[in-house]
C-alpha cells in the first residue's frame, strides 16, 4: 500500500464511542463511501477497550486498503503495527515520535493555527500537518481562531500534506479545500449523518477533478 498517496481526500476520526459494533457499522458505511485515512482516536477507553476497538477497525480499514492511523499511544501503533500516528502539540516532541515508529509510518502532527509549528513539525519528520480549528466542533473543545488563510501560505511554503479539522462540514470545508487543503478530518459529520455512507461522498467529491 502506497501510504502517501493515501494523505489526501476525506480524513475520518473516531468519536470516543464504547459501543465497538456501532463503531465499526458507522465506520465501514464511511469507507465506503470513499474514506483516505482513518484515525483512531478514544480519549476516555481503557487499556483493554483501546486495543479491541483499534485491532477492530485496523482490520476493516486494511480490508478498504485505506491507510490506520493511532492517536497517540505509540505502544499501540508499534504492537498492531498500524499504518501511522498522530501526535498533538502538547505529546510526545515529533522528532521523538519520528524515531520511535521509524521512517515508514505515517505520522501527523497538529499545529493549531501556527505555521511556525508546522514548519518544525515538517523538519522534524512529520507526513502532514493538521491545521484548526477553523469552527466550532462537536466533539473536540479548542479555541476556534485558526484563520482560513493559513492553508493558502502553508501551500505555498510547505512540502508536506495539509489537514483541516475542527466543525468541518461539506459546506465550511469546500473553501479550504479551494485553497489548498490535502485532507478535511470529520468525526460528528460522519458518525452522526443519518447516511454516513453519503456524507462521506460529500467529503470526497470536493476533491474531485
Amino acid at each position: 500500500m502506497n501510504n502517501a498517496s493515501k494523505l489526501h481526500g476525506l480524513y475520518l476520526v473516531t468519536p470516543d464511542w464504547d459501543d465497538t459494533r456501532k463503531l465499526l457499522e458507522i465506520t465501514e458505511l464511511a469507507l465506503k463511501g470513499g474514506v483516505s485515512l482513518l484515525q483512531y482516536r478514544h480519549k476516555t477507553a481503557d487499556a483493554a477497550l483501546r486495543r479491541e476497538q483499534a485491532e477492530c477497525l485496523q482490520a476493516l480499514a486494511r480490508s478498504y486498503q485505506c491507510p490506520f492511523i493511532i492517536n497517540d499511544y505509540i505502544d499501540l501503533c508499534m504492537d498492531l503495527d498500524a499504518d501511522g500516528i498522530h501526535v498533538g502539540g502538547t505529546d510526545m516532541a515529533v522528532a521523538e515520535v519520528r524515531k520511535a515508529i521509524g521512517l515508514n509510518k505515517i505520522l501527523g502532527a497538529s499545529c493549531y493555527g501556527s505555521l511556525e509549528m508546522a514548519h518544525a513539525a515538517e523538519a522534524a519528520g512529520a507526513s502532514y500537518v493538521a491545521f484548526g480549528g477553523f469552527y466550532p466542533s462537536k466533539v473536540k473543545k479548542y479555541p476556534v481562531t485558526t484563520a482560513a488563510t493559513i492553508v493558502t501560505e502553508w501551500k505555498a511554503q510547505g512540502k508536506v500534506p495539509s489537514c483541516v479539522i475542527g466543525g468541518m462540514t461539506k459546506e465550511n470545508s469546500a473553501p479550504l479545500v479551494a485553497n489548498g487543503a490535502d485532507m478535511v478530518a470529520a468525526i460528528s459529520s460522519i458518525y452522526l449523518a443519518g447516511d454516513p455512507q453519503a456524507a462521506a461522498r460529500a467529503f470526497v467529491s470536493l476533491f474531485a477533478d
